[in-house]
């Protein structure tokens, strides 16, 4: 038996036969009973490959999942439109972390044909991002952000974090504008709300 230590991708831990604990019945109890979660757990807990198993979940790779617990519960696989952040990898500048948005958003534009108006907001893109999403698929988008805080977190009590404070106002502001688009929304972070939220 093949253990997946430091294995994060939820397909790759699958199609390679490592051993897997099933957690699957949360995933669909998740999706079948809200819409929008927030999960603060400190680093090495699983929420990366968490939400590597929400992606593939909401992306409809039923083979993935053959022989797990999501098997005998989900009974109509539908392939949505997934948006996944991985805010671990958005630096400790202002600069690194428009850098981590433009490059990621930049990913989506290309992926539904969206064409980038020059000078255009972060929040603009990402509001463009999930609304064309839906409308080329019929189907509500699943977003999945990984370490929402991570940012925050290393520009506390730096020039910087005032700035990146700004980022995640323009952005993040979009999930409550564009609720109609959205299926589920899932965030992970290390700090609690209460500590470091994401418009405080």
């Amino acid at each position: 038996m093949k253990y997946p230590i430091g294995i994060q991708n939820f397909e790759d831990l699958r199609r390679n036969g490592y051993a897997y604990v099933d957690k699957t019945q949360f995933v669909y109890k998740l999706a079948d009973e809200g819409k929008y979660y927030f999960l603060s757990r400190p680093r090495r807990f699983g929420k990366s490959l968490f939400l590597s198993t929400l992606e593939a979940y909401f992306q409809g790779k039923k083979e993935l999942f053959e022989g797990l617990k999501i098997m005998d519960m989900e009974k109509n696989w539908t392939a949505r439109p997934v948006i996944r952040l991985d805010m671990s990898r958005g630096g400790a500048t202002v600069v690194e972390l428009c850098a981590y948005l433009n490059r990621i958003f930049a990913k989506y534009e290309k992926e539904y044909g969206i064409q980038t108006i020059e000078g255009d907001s972060l929040g603009n893109r990402f509001d463009a991002i999930i609304t064309t999403a839906y409308e080329q698929t019929g189907q509500q988008v699943a977003i999945l952000i990984d370490e929402y805080d991570a940012p925050l977190l290393h520009s506390w009590k730096t020039p910087d974090h005032e700035g990146c404070t700004a980022v995640y106002r323009s952005v993040f502001a979009i999930l409550k504008a564009d609720d109609e688009y959205e299926k589920f929304v899932f965030i992970t972070g290390i700090t609690k709300f209460t500590q470091i939220s994401l418009f405080s």
